[in-house]
C-alpha cells in the first residue's frame, strides 16, 4: 500500500517493461531516463506532456558492456555516460566514454559525437549550461575516476579542456596514494575508495562527493587547471560513499548525501549531513537528516539516502527545501530553512514493483511546475508525483 504525506501519484510508467531507472532530466514536455542496465535500453525518451499518461517515444540502446544510466540535456544536445557495465564484465570488447545526441526531434535522438576515455569511462556528468560539462572520467594511470571539464561549443566536436584528481591518484605521474586502493563499493578491511562520483557548480566552484575521501571544493574560474579549496572528511567510521553535494540557493550551505550501498541495513546507515561553507576553506557539518522511521529494514533492498532535486537550470528553485530518494524509504521532502534543524515535511512510498519486495528510488528531478520525476532502480521505471500540502 502506498504510504504518503502531503504527496500524491499524478502518472507512472515502466518504460515498456524496462523499469531500471536512474538519472533523468525533463525539458519542454520530454523526461530523458538512464536505465541501470539490465538490458540493451540504455536510454529513454518520455513524453510527459500529459503527466498522468507518460508515454515512450524512443528507446537508445547500448553496446554490449556499457552502463549507460546518466543522462544530461542543454537546448537539443543529449549527453549519456558509457561506463564498465556491471551486469558484463567479461564483455571482450568495450569502450568508455562521453556520447552526444542531437535531439532536435525528442522522438529521433541522433548521435553526433563520442569523447573516448580509456580505463572504466564516464560515471556521471553535470551539464547545465553551454558550452561545459563537467564529469567523472577516467584515464590510463589513474586510480578510478577524477573530474574532467569538456567543451561543448561545437557539440559535434566535444574536447577535453582541464581535468583534476585527488593528490594520489595519479600513479603515472609517480604520486603514491596515501589511502588503500579499492574499486569496490565498501571494500571493506581499510580498503578506501578515493574517486569523484559528480560535481555540482556553482560559479566558479565546483561542489564535489568524492567517495570515501568525502566533500571536496574546487577553484574553477580556470577551467584549463582547477584548484582544490577545501577538503571535509567525514571518516569511515561514520559514513562512506559521498555522493551527492548541493549548495542551497542564495545561501552558505550545502547538502550532502552519502550513498546507501547495503541492503538489509546490514552496512552503515548512511547519512545527509547540512554543511555550512561560509568559510568555504574550513567547511562543517552543522546538521543531519532525520532518518525516516518505520519498518524499512524488513522490507529488503537499500534502506537510505541516495540523491537529490539539485535545481539544475529550469528547475524548481528552493533555497528551503530539499527532495532526496532513501531507497526503499521512497521519497522524503525535507525543509531546511532552519539550516541545523532540517524538518521532514513530506514523503511518497508506493507500493513495491512486481517481483520486488519494496521501491528502491534511484533519482529526482523537480520540474518548475512543482511536478516531481522520480525513478525506481529495478522494475518500477517512471513515477510523477505532487505535492499537496
Amino acid at each position: 500500500m502506498t504510504e504518503s504525506l502531503n504527496m500524491r501519484l499524478v502518472g507512472q510508467t515502466d518504460l515498456n517493461g524496462h523499469g531500471d531507472c536512474m538519472h533523468i532530466n525533463v525539458k519542454n514536455g520530454f523526461a530523458y531516463v538512464g536505465h541501470m542496465g539490465e538490458s540493451r535500453v540504455g536510454t529513454s525518451v518520455v513524453d510527459v506532456s500529459d503527466p498522468r499518461h507518460p508515454t515512450v517515444v524512443a528507446q537508445l540502446e547500448t553496446p554490449i558492456g556499457t552502463h549507460s544510466h546518466k543522462v544530461q540535456v542543454v537546448g537539443d544536445v543529449l549527453l549519456v555516460n558509457y561506463e564498465r557495465s556491471m551486469f558484463e564484465p567479461d564483455a571482450p570488447s568495450w569502450q568508455g566514454g562521453l556520447k552526444v545526441f542531437d535531439i532536435s526531434t525528442p522522438s529521433q535522438p541522433h548521435e553526433i559525437a563520442f569523447l573516448k576515455m580509456p580505463g572504466k569511462g564516464v560515471h556521471r556528468m553535470t551539464y547545465w549550461e553551454a558550452p561545459y560539462a563537467y564529469m567523472s572520467g577516467s584515464d590510463d594511470g589513474l586510480i578510478d575516476q577524477f573530474l574532467v571539464i569538456v567543451d561543448l561549443s561545437e557539440p559535434a566536436r566535444p574536447c577535453e579542456v582541464g581535468r583534476w584528481w585527488f593528490p594520489g591518484q595519479n600513479t603515472a605521474a609517480g604520486e603514491t596514494p596515501t589511502w588503500t586502493p579499492t574499486s569496490a563499493h565498501g571494500a571493506g578491511g581499510g580498503a578506501k575508495r578515493y574517486a569523484l562520483h559528480h560535481p555540482l557548480i556553482r560559479g566558479d566552484r565546483a561542489y564535489c562527493g568524492w567517495w570515501d575521501a568525502g566533500l571536496v571544493i574546487l577553484d574553477i574560474a580556470d577551467k584549463r587547471q582547477p584548484n582544490l579549496v577545501s577538503h571535509l572528511e567525514f571518516g569511515s567510521d561514520v559514513s562512506t560513499a559521498t555522493h551527492t553535494a548541493l549548495p542551497l540557493p542564495g545561501r552558505d550551505v550545502l547538502v550532502v548525501t552519502d550513498e546507501q550501498i547495503a541492503n538489509d541495513c546490514k552496512g552503515m546507515q548512511t547519512r545527509v549531513r547540512v554543511v555550512d561553507i561560509a568559510d568555504e576553506h574550513h567547511p562543517k557539518v552543522v546538521s543531519e537528516f532525520p532518518v525516516p522511521e518505520g519498518d524499512f529494514c524488513s522490507r529488503g533492498g537499500r534502506f537510505g539516502p541516495h540523491n537529490l532535486h539539485e535545481m539544475r537550470p529550469g528547475s524548481l528553485s528552493d533555497s528551503n527545501t530539499v527532495y532526496v530518494t532513501w531507497f526503499n524509504a521512497g521519497l522524503r521532502v525535507v525543509d531546511v530553512s532552519n539550516a541545523s534543524q532540517p524538518k521532514e515535511v513530506a514523503y511518497f512510498v508506493p507500493d513495491a514493483p512486481p517481483g520486488r519486495s519494496s521501491i528502491q528510488f534511484n533519482d529526482v528531478v523537480v520540474a518548475n511546475d512543482g511536478l516531481v520525476y522520480v525513478t525506481d532502480r529495478f522494475k518500477g521505471g517512471l513515477y510523477i508525483v505532487e505535492r499537496t500540502g
